[in-house]
């Protein structure tokens, strides 16, 4: 998880909680206990997967899976149960999502044996362009405050994935999530703690600590939290629809808000919103089509990587092993190289995803890697894509149709901007705009930003196989790439390939004078050997900490044989996968 300023401030805690399982796991290794695994010295978590025959919801919430699954069982569609779960996690877990931001999903549809995906980004402000941050002498986008601020998209993502694939009236598909809102839940520890590092950067802005610090300061661990604010909010649009958030009395106040701030966004940005279905790209690996979402987000840098890796022996060298992870790194890399040049709105910008995500144009980045010494200059672009904090669910119900979806607010909590008494604050995505004059993600009016959020998709022999995603900025491709690896190279199953030791390379995106020497940092967690790190600061990488910024994992996979779902959540978080 991703908070205000980056993973630095959540590292002591995150350090604390990686040393406490690394020691269970290590007590339990010699156990024949299922699930737990050694592979080459390091020892991966083992929690047992989810086994379901009628539905399966994986969420990072235990509280919103059930909602999830409540809604499957009262007869609502994988999409209507992901809204719910999503609704629920807007409240509970506002430290990476709510409906300030921004939604993507990629949904399969059985009836019609048909993958779709959906954009649900927001665009920038038509009145705020290159030309007023040149005016105020600034050369990047503040992460906080009005300035950041683009349309939130996440609504109109409900009523678009409602429209085409819901049963249930929106407001039996809300009801949980207001009934919660209105009565409270119990905030669990992790997000407990995220929502006070995140109340130390945003409790001054008008409207925050009305909202989210009742008697003054953040909620506890175990403490009743009520948003009668946004119970209200939920009930309008439930009762009135997409409208009466874009259009209606909610966008008004959201104007009237944002104007006071000094900030740009306007009632007509709102009222002209509209998200866009689009066909999600793939590359298959080693037999698999690994499906992606294409441009404005960062998707197709996981296909990238594994059209890179796919020609070596991955199996070979060892999980865990030095040479393993230099070569997982340098072929990272050379994908994000591409992602900081070339990945923007492409209705802005000519991105050749054809092109970067190609056989051939893999196999001639591949050559650039050097099996035995790091790069160092593989790096450009903008440093705030490393960034990022989100939600990540995903849900499948009776009938065989699955949803990856993806939601967020960007950086933590957002900007910060908690307009009247709506009970949610609003996105810093467009921080992610670049502010260099001819970049292909220039801030130009009415564009969408670059994206870090990606759901993801895998298909085996042409038939669902699993619906998946790894939140947390720039992990997020590195994320995909690693379960990929994980179960088709390694032959994890599908919880250990999330509990598998995580590897997080940063710095390929506009690095310090200091990373550029180095060739970026490669963050390792805690399970991976001493020999492994001494071989990979002998091959010339600079190693950081393991600092909490592995990302969170959730997913489904469809047993097509036996019949059933298999469910997979994050055991960094507080993920939680249940079926029926």
């Amino acid at each position: 998880m991703v908070f205000q300023n980056g993973p630095e401030i959540c590292m002591k805690h995150r350090r604390i909680r990686a040393f406490v399982l690394a020691m269970i796991l290590m007590a339990n290794a010699s156990a024949a206990v299922p699930g737990f695994d050694r592979v080459s010295g390091a020892v991966h978590a083992s929690r047992s997967e989810v086994i379901a025959p009628h539905g399966m919801a994986a969420t990072s919430q235990p509280l919103a899976t059930q909602i999830a699954l409540d809604i499957l069982k009262a007869g609502g569609s994988a999409a209507d149960a992901a809204i719910a779960a999503n609704a629920a996690l807007g409240l509970m877990e506002p430290t990476g999502s709510g409906i300030g931001g921004d939604l993507f999903a990629i949904v399969w549809d059985a009836g019609k044996r048909e993958l779709t995906g959906l954009n649900a980004s927001g665009r920038s402000p038509q009145s705020l362009d290159l030309q007023y941050f040149r005016d105020q002498g600034l050369d990047r986008i503040p992460p906080r405050g009005p300035l950041p601020v683009s349309v939130p998209g996440a609504v109109d993502g409900w009523f678009e994935l409602h429209g085409r694939y819901g049963r249930l009236p929106m407001n039996k598909v809300l009801a949980p999530a207001i009934s919660y809102a209105t009565n409270g839940f119990p905030v669990s520890e992790y997000i407990a703690y995220g929502w006070a590092r995140n109340a130390e950067y945003l409790k001054d802005f008008p409207g925050f600590a009305d909202t989210f610090m009742p008697d003054g300061k953040p909620p506890e661990k175990g403490q009743l939290f009520k948003n009668p604010r946004l119970a209200n909010t939920y009930q309008t649009i439930a009762n009135e629809g997409r409208d009466a958030f874009y259009k209606g009395e909610i966008a008004r106040k959201i104007d009237s808000y944002m104007t006071e701030q000094g900030g740009f966004l306007r009632y007509e940005d709102l009222a002209t919103h509209k998200s866009e279905w689009v066909t999600p790209v793939s590359t298959n690996y080693r037999g698999y089509d690994v499906y992606e979402l294409p441009p404005n987000g960062q998707g197709i840098a996981a296909l990238q990587i594994l059209n890179i890796l796919e020609s070596f022996d991955i199996k070979g060298l060892g999980f865990g092993t030095a040479e393993y992870i230099h070569t997982f790194v340098e072929a990272k890399k050379l994908a994000f190289e591409d992602r900081a040049k070339f990945y923007a709105d492409m209705d802005f910008a000519d991105v050749p995803v054809d092109t970067l995500i190609s056989k051939e144009y893999a196999e001639e980045r591949r050559k650039l890697i050097d099996s035995s010494k790091a790069a160092m200059s593989y790096a450009a672009g903008d440093a705030a894509l490393e960034a990022g904090d989100t939600i990540y669910l995903t849900v499948a119900d009776k009938d065989g149709n699955m949803v990856s979806l993806i939601q967020s607010n960007y950086r933590g909590m957002g900007s910060g901007m908690t307009p009247g008494d709506l009970g949610f604050i609003l996105q810093d995505r467009g921080e992610l705009f670049s502010l260099t004059e001819g970049h292909a993600n220039v801030i130009e009016p009415g564009k969408r930003p670059f994206h870090t959020i990606i759901p993801a998709f895998i298909m085996k022999d042409g038939k669902p196989w699993i619906s998946f995603g790894l939140m947390g900025g720039a992990m997020q491709p590195q994320g995909h790439a690693q379960i990929v690896i994980n179960m088709i190279d390694f032959g994890m199953n599908l919880q250990a390939a999330g509990d598998a030791a995580r590897i997080n390379h940063r710095g390929s995106s506009q690095p310090t004078d200091e990373q550029m020497t180095t060739g970026g940092v490669v963050h390792l967690e805690t399970t991976f050997s001493d020999a492994t790190r001494a071989a990979l600061e002998k091959m010339g990488h600079t190693l950081g900490d393991s600092d909490g910024s592995f990302g969170g994992y959730q997913a489904i996979m469809w047993d097509e044989e036996e019949g059933v779902y298999y469910g997979a959540s994050e055991s960094r978080k507080d993920g939680h996968a249940a079926g029926y």
